[in-house]
């Protein structure tokens, strides 16, 4: 238990690295070249997943698994999921608890990081890891 929590605070972490990208590349996006605030958050999100698989690879699962493209794309398919997910979240926040957008993408991160965390241990790290 011990070593699973240890592995959930450095995802969090990393997560939290992810979430400064996701965040600052959305809010570029969508106040600076007004896109579509979907569109800003989804290109967040996606720009922090990339950053993210690279860090629990290296870091927080300490990942040798040899088939990193097969790996990388597994990731990025559960993050397309946490995307679902988060967009999710962000719009039923925003259409019916009339939450301010940002307020609900903290409330959406969180969600889809209990997501993550659980998919990609038990899937994409489970293979070659390190203690």
């Amino acid at each position: 238990m011990k070593h699973l929590a240890k592995k959930f605070i450095k995802f969090g972490i990393v997560g939290f690295t992810g979430v400064l990208i996701d965040f600052g590349i959305t809010w570029v996006l969508k106040e600076l070249l007004f896109l579509n605030p979907y569109v800003a958050n989804s290109a967040g999100f996606l720009c922090a997943a990339s950053n993210n698989w690279l860090l629990n690879r290296i870091w927080t699962f300490r990942n040798r698994h040899p088939r990193i493209l097969k790996q990388y794309l597994v990731f990025m398919l559960v993050s397309l999921m946490g995307l679902g997910l988060n967009n999710a979240v962000v719009w039923l926040g925003v259409s019916f608890l009339a939450l301010n957008f940002y307020v609900a993408k903290v409330v959406a991160v969180g969600v889809v990081m209990f997501w993550n965390f659980i998919i990609n241990y038990k899937f994409t790290f489970a293979q070659s890891s390190g203690s």
